[in-house]
């Protein structure tokens, strides 16, 4: 059995506070081995972590999904960590509209300082259930189309550091994602890849769905015609795309302090 719990996200649950960011504790109850996934932009994760009585100092690794200040500034307040990512996490992020700054505040420079540093385009087996999946193909035809990002010399920014985890729990398949920007049903078809398992049981976090559009409709038929009986979309998934889903799965919202257990 693993047990997620949600550090940091956008609403708050059972006297927790909450930022627009993403942090989930990860724990392998059966190997009693620990994961940080995502630090959301502030010392909140540890704030949060402390309330609800979780040690991180115990964790074997931080896994970063990708390189945005709401995933990885609270990087700054670890240190002495494995930390495993895909290297363009470090590259400069920026907004379209008026060329503000998405990125982390650490320079890859820094992060080898502050901690023993691995960064990989393929995927990385972290423990015997768990995968960094690194580099996510983008094979869909409707995902990861357009994007309202840039990188610093004005092209457009398609998140290629964008990553996930998969965990394989008795032969089902759950993922994690931090915002889902190489779309939601790419990363499921990279997973059952990475992972050769096929029985997809899950999947939570940033799904980067913001109106009721196709992409939403799609995104929902795949999860519909897998059969998927956990589906937790979180952190930037809009309100118009969360009613789909809702109405689609009855879905609950995901809220700091949640705990969900995969088995």
């Amino acid at each position: 059995m693993i047990r997620v719990t949600v550090l940091v996200d956008n609403f708050s649950g059972g006297g927790m506070l909450s930022e627009h960011g993403l942090s989930y504790f990860i724990k392998d109850e059966t190997n009693d081995e620990s994961w940080l996934f995502d630090a959301g932009q502030s010392d909140l994760f540890l704030r949060n972590a402390e309330r609800l009585n979780i040690n991180l100092n115990e964790i074997s690794s931080i896994v970063l999904s990708h390189g945005h200040y709401d995933h990885g500034n609270g990087l700054q307040y670890m240190s002495n960590k494995k930390l495993v990512c895909h290297p363009n996490c470090f590259s400069g992020h920026f907004r379209k509209k008026d060329g503000s700054s998405i990125g982390l505040k650490m320079s890859m420079e820094q992060a080898q300082d502050k901690f023993d540093l691995t960064t990989t385009i393929q995927p990385l087996q972290l423990s015997e259930s768990i995968w960094f999946l690194g580099e996510i193909p983008r094979i869909t035809d409707f995902e990861s189309k357009t994007t309202p990002f840039m990188l610093e010399n004005g092209e457009s920014d398609f998140v290629m550091d964008d990553s996930a985890l998969a965990m394989v729990v008795d032969d089902g398949l759950y993922v994690l994602t931090g915002c889902g920007h190489a779309g939601v049903v790419n990363t499921l078809e990279h997973a059952k890849k990475v992972t050769g398992a096929d029985n997809i049981k899950g999947v939570l976090g940033g799904f980067h769905l913001k109106e009721q559009n196709h992409q939403t409709k799609m995104t929902i038929d795949y999860l519909k015609e897998h059969n998927v009986p956990h589906v937790c979309p979180s952190h930037c998934t809009a309100l118009p795309a969360l009613a789909a889903f809702y109405d689609a799965f009855q879905i609950n919202q995901v809220k700091v302090g949640a705990e969900l257990l995969l088995e």
